[in-house]
């Protein structure tokens, strides 16, 4: 779990995810070398902060969104949301402006529901601020602020160890709006010719979802894939013998939007581990549902 400790603690909330880009790339660099396939790697100013690795000759493109939850600093003592973080008075918020680090509390006021913040002096105005990043690990658990999307992030990077055929594509702005998705769909389907994906991502526990009982395979969110690919996947999950379980909900959403509503005809399945104290500091993972989570992409991969 080093590898996703690493990524939690570098922040990089949606529209500033270049650092979390910059670590990627370097890993992808000194990484490489030891996969079973040499990626094409794909990064200039067409895609942003975005990465494209494409492998062999691919089917199947994975998506994983960089950036994470936070606030902005507006004027004042004034925060406002960058997605959609719970918010409760004392969270630890931490960032960095021209007068130094910062490290500070979240306020809430419990009259008007104002965000504001606790420091010891204005922070500039355009600064984010994260959740301090506490990571804590025992035997069957991980514990920290942004596992939703790191560990989609990191799903996708081990993936990249084994894969020969396929395109992992990194994005941004998922969190906030979306908007990356759009473009890195378009150049993969007209580049390549690949439209069916696979969503790495964070759901969340529900009462149909429990953690512990493996990867969970999104039958619909507030968007409907198409039946038949979504069948395939189930019945690939369910030859494989890999823990999983079925999710249908009618709200929330992923990088699936773009593809659903873009001018090309993808077909996609959200396919993550589930998670609890969702967008909090203290989102919790069982390590028994990233094991499966990971196992199941790479049968995916083949098989597709």
């Amino acid at each position: 779990m080093n590898l996703l400790r690493t990524l939690c603690q570098i922040a990089a909330p949606s529209g500033n995810e270049a650092p979390l880009t910059e670590f990627l790339l370097q890993y992808i660099r000194e990484q490489q070398a030891s996969w079973k396939a040499k990626p094409k790697i794909v990064h200039d100013e067409r895609f942003q902060d975005c990465i494209i690795l494409v492998f062999g000759k691919p089917r199947t493109a994975v998506f994983a969104h960089l950036d994470s939850i936070g606030f902005t600093v507006r004027y004042g003592r004034q925060l406002v949301c960058i997605g959609g973080p719970r918010m409760e008075s004392g969270y630890r918020l931490v960032g960095q402006d021209a007068q130094g680090p910062v490290d500070c509390t979240l306020t809430v006021d419990k009259q008007t529901g104002e965000l504001g913040y606790e420091f010891t002096r204005d922070i500039e105005r355009g600064t984010e601020l994260t959740f301090y990043c506490d990571f804590r690990e025992t035997a069957h658990t991980v514990q920290a602020c942004y596992l939703d999307n790191r560990i989609g992030v990191w799903n996708a990077l081990r993936l990249a160890e084994t894969i020969t055929d396929g395109i992992i594509a990194f994005g941004c702005w998922e969190e906030h709006g979306g908007g990356s998705v759009a473009y890195l769909a378009k150049y993969i389907y007209e580049e390549y010719g690949v439209r069916q994906a696979l969503i790495s991502d964070i759901t969340w526990v529900t009462e149909g979802v429990r953690p512990g009982a493996g990867v969970v395979i999104s039958l619909r969110d507030s968007l409907i894939p198409r039946r038949s690919y979504v069948d395939r996947i189930r019945t690939i999950a369910r030859n494989s013998g890999i823990p999983h379980q079925l999710e249908v909900e009618g709200g929330g959403g992923s990088d699936a939007k773009e593809l659903q509503h873009s001018a090309y005809p993808w077909d996609w399945c959200f396919v993550g581990a589930p998670e609890d104290n969702v967008h909090s500091p203290d989102e919790i993972v069982d390590k028994r549902d990233i094991a499966s989570m990971l196992a199941l992409y790479q049968v995916l991969m083949q098989e597709l």
